[in-house]
C-alpha cells in the first residue's frame, strides 16, 4: 500500500466553496482502480490549510491511473482553482518493522 500526502493551501475565504467541491470530487477519486481510502483533515492552525492523505494499492495507481484518467480532468476541474500555491504531492511507502 502506498500513502499520498498532500498538504492543500486553500486561497484564504474560499474553504466553504472547496469543502463543497471536494465533497463532489471524492466520488470520482473513490471509483478509481487501486483506491482504497482517503481523508482530508482541516489545520487548526491555518484554517485556508488541508492535509489530503489517500491510500492506493500501488504507486502507479495514482501517477499513472488516476493522473492519466477522464476522472483526474473533472477533479482538476473541480478542485484545482482553490490552491494558492498549488501542492506538493508526495508517496510515501510503509518501513518494515516500524509499523
Amino acid at each position: 500500500m502506498i500513502l499520498e500526502v498532500a498538504i492543500l493551501n486553500v486561497i484564504p475565504g474560499q474553504e466553504k466553496e472547496f469543502e463543497a467541491a471536494f465533497n463532489q470530487a471524492q466520488a470520482i477519486i473513490r471509483s478509481q482502480r487501486g483506491y482504497l481510502s482517503h481523508e482530508v483533515r482541516r489545520c487548526m492552525e491555518n484554517e485556508s490549510r488541508y492535509l489530503l492523505l489517500v491510500n492506493w494499492e500501488t504507486l502507479e495507481d495514482h501517477t499513472e491511473g488516476f493522473r492519466q484518467s477522464d476522472g483526474y480532468q473533472s477533479w482538476k476541474t473541480l478542485l484545482h482553482h482553490f490552491y494558492q500555491p498549488f501542492p506538493t504531492v508526495e508517496h510515501y511507502e510503509a518501513v518494515a518493522g516500524l509499523n
